[in-house]
């Protein structure tokens, strides 16, 4: 039973990989894939201070970033491969290295977005939304749909039950991603749904629908992580706040503000009933 998915998978990797000439674009991408894993585990090493890493590179109190040695691989072997045209196995090697300067660029994307160091601010996180866009369409450019069809094909009914049940798993996390507003999860979710489910568990931006539920402490947390949302939305919330509150507070507020309106219609009647007697007494410089 097992030797069937295994013999399909290798087939469809024959036809399509090696058969097609696509090996150098699956070794760029998987060395994309593991230079990225790599380089956000270093830096969160760094900053955590662990003393058996090596830290930060610097030149005279000048910190290099990653993103400097990204793009000298991407100028170099990017350079080679067009010039030299190089047959196997060294047209694999050169598409490996340059995944990894792909993905040493791309890695500190928000710094050459935004022209300042943002890594680890909110900013920061386009920078791994650059990786999984990038990451999605080696992916597509690669495998195609085609992939997929053929894979199911193969392994008969089971495997298109499990392909159908991933394909509506991915439809339910792009929803929720969609109203936790997350355009970008919504892409993964609809490619890859396990790796969406990682968006759809995680906190909604401030400004969706979905943060319309939270509380006040949780979306405190939202606000933390993503950044206040707009004033149109913090509005919006405001109202939804204060639409959930008790029934009795709201009627309390309503019978003090009505308390309110009464007492200062008696006192203008007061007033006004006080200046007609003035006025409507002796006059002045009479008689007497």
């Amino acid at each position: 039973m097992t030797g069937l998915p295994i013999a399909s998978i290798t087939s469809v990797y024959q036809e399509g990989i090696v058969d097609a000439g696509k090996q150098p674009e699956l070794f760029a991408l998987l060395a994309f894939l593991v230079t990225f894993a790599f380089i956000r585990t270093s830096t969160h090493l760094i900053r955590r201070g662990v003393r058996w890493w090596p830290g930060n590179l610097q030149v005279k109190g000048t910190h290099i970033h990653h993103l400097v040695w990204g793009i000298l691989l991407l100028i170099v072997f990017g350079y080679l491969g067009v010039v030299l045209e190089p047959a196997s196995p060294w047209q694999e090697v050169l598409a490996i290295l340059f995944g990894v300067g792909a993905a040493l660029t791309l890695d500190e994307f928000a710094l050459w977005l935004n022209l300042r160091d943002v890594y680890w601010s909110h900013e920061g996180r386009r920078s791994i939304d650059a990786v999984i866009v990038a990451a999605i369409l080696g992916a597509l450019v690669l495998l195609g749909f085609r992939v997929w069809v053929d894979l199911a094909d193969d392994v008969r009914l089971a495997a298109r039950v499990v392909v159908a049940t991933i394909g509506f798993f991915g439809l339910g996390m792009a929803l929720v991603n969609a109203l936790k507003d997350k355009p970008v999860w919504v892409l993964v979710s609809l490619v890859l749904p396990i790796v969406g489910l990682i968006g759809a568990l995680r906190l909604a931006r401030p400004n969706s629908l979905w943060a319309r539920l939270y509380s006040a402490k949780r979306r405190q947390r939202a606000e933390e992580r993503y950044g206040p949302p707009s004033d149109r939305s913090r509005s919006a919330l405001k109202a939804d706040a204060h639409e959930r509150q008790e029934p009795d507070q709201l009627g309390g507020d309503w019978t003090h503000q009505r308390d309110r309106d009464r007492h200062q219609e008696h006192a203008g009647s007061d007033e006004r009933a006080g200046g007609g007697e003035g006025s409507g007494g002796a006059p002045v410089g009479g008689a007497h």
